[in-house]
């Protein structure tokens, strides 16, 4: 049973039971009552009822999930650092130093809050656009630099960090996560939990729904989590489905779905951290996998290639960067005591640094040669291949490398 205002009736025991020494005047309050005496998971709720813990001036309006101080200003350095690196790509995309890159400022707070939740076994499965995730579970930022900048080394993923190479190709991720903790669980890795990260637009796609349906089936430790930043390059999210929500197809294969307010750092984590803990032990009665929906909004384009301005209302935009999910966890803190200008400016000047040294060793690297465009595009070169790599050495003898790699 739902435990909402609705059920006043099926709780009015309770009332009874509590008016004496703890008066309930309204529905909410009787709400809030239940949840905290019976520890209601914020997982066990209806699609529809979206979690929030900071509300848009940063106040407190939700359960604060276990976590130090420190984390919380550990979650917000690590959003201050997707923010600038997103502003410096598109900067470098703008001066010919970068090729196209997909910003994704507006949804720091579900990347890093989402990746915070995890333990030092689990995976993530980015799509394109999960800079900020994969560099807190510790992949160089050089590495993400790398990629944009067209040098397959950025694909070089450290051994000892669990996150799967990017996938451009909408929703293929998905199936991989799935993959991976089906495999997990036949080979008794009960530690590890596996997090495929995609957008509102691939909900469309048959990848996601034979995911979602291998994972209820076979029971996987598995934990989607959709970036719902409601445009699909520019096709707006009401184009995607006519489902109220997104949280909402996870019963249609008997799965927990559950909405949250992506642009709230610490709602995301909590739910994503309750997620992570049921993939890994479930009760008796439940299934592991979760769908998390996390509403958001992408500030700016879809890729460095898109116009927005084409197909959304500068008013909307607007309206969305009111609940900028940075300057919400900066006034929570500081209310808090755990910010205040000075730590704020040693937190700026720290991200600026960093991004700063990505971008010279980036660009320093040595750039691949024109050559590698042939290497690995099949094990056995075509005979097609083969005549078109001729004409390639044919233009390098004529005018030198150096028409090619400038």
């Amino acid at each position: 049973m739902w435990l909402d205002k609705y059920y006043l009736p099926t709780l009015f025991s309770v009332v009874i039971y509590t008016t004496d020494e703890n008066p309930i005047r309204s529905a909410d309050e009787l709400l809030r009552y239940v949840q905290e005496e019976f520890a209601v998971s914020t997982l066990q709720r209806e699609p529809g009822e979206r979690v929030q813990i900071l509300d848009e001036s940063g106040s407190v309006v939700g359960d604060l999930p276990e976590i130090s101080d420190e984390r919380i200003v550990d979650i917000y350095a690590d959003m201050v650092l997707a923010r600038h690196l997103d502003g410096r790509a598109v900067s470098l995309q703008r001066q010919g130093r970068m090729g196209t890159y997909p910003p994704m400022s507006g949804q720091e707070a579900a990347q890093v809050g989402s990746a915070y939740a995890l333990d030092e076994p689990d995976w993530i499965f980015p799509s394109y656009r999960e800079h900020a995730a994969s560099t807190v579970r510790g992949l160089p930022l050089e590495q993400t630099v790398l990629y944009w900048m067209g040098n397959t080394n950025g694909m070089d993923t450290p051994e000892d960090v669990n996150v799967f190479p990017m996938a451009v190709p909408i929703a293929t991720q998905i199936l991989h996560a799935v993959g991976m903790a089906w495999a997990s669980r036949l080979t008794g890795r009960d530690d590890e939990a596996f997090v495929a990260y995609f957008g509102d637009g691939a909900t469309s796609e048959g990848d996601f729904h034979e995911a979602m349906n291998f994972a209820g089936v076979f029971d996987t430790p598995t934990v989607f989590f959709c970036n719902n930043n409601q445009w699909a390059i520019s096709g707006p999210r009401e184009r995607q489905t006519a489902s109220e929500t997104l949280a909402q197809k996870a019963t249609a294969y008997g799965l927990e779905g559950v909405q949250v307010d992506g642009m709230d750092p610490l709602a995301v984590y909590s739910v994503t951290r309750q997620a992570i803990e049921k993939a890994k032990h479930p009760d008796a009665d439940e299934l592991r996998p979760t769908l998390i929906e996390a509403f958001q909004y992408r500030f700016g384009v879809h890729t460095t290639a898109d116009d927005p301005n084409v197909y959304r209302d500068d008013d909307e935009v607007d309206d969305w960067r009111k609940k900028d999910p940075i300057a919400r966890l900066e006034a929570f803190c500081r209310d808090r005591g755990l910010l205040d200008d000075e730590t704020v400016r040693e937190i700026t000047e720290a991200v600026r640094s960093r991004v700063d040294d990505a971008i010279e060793a980036a660009e320093s690297a040595v750039r691949p040669g024109p050559e590698e465009l042939f290497d690995e595009a099949y094990a056995v070169p075509t005979p097609e291949l083969e005549r078109q790599y001729a004409a390639l050495e044919t233009l390098r003898e004529r005018y030198g490398d150096e028409v090619f790699l400038e």
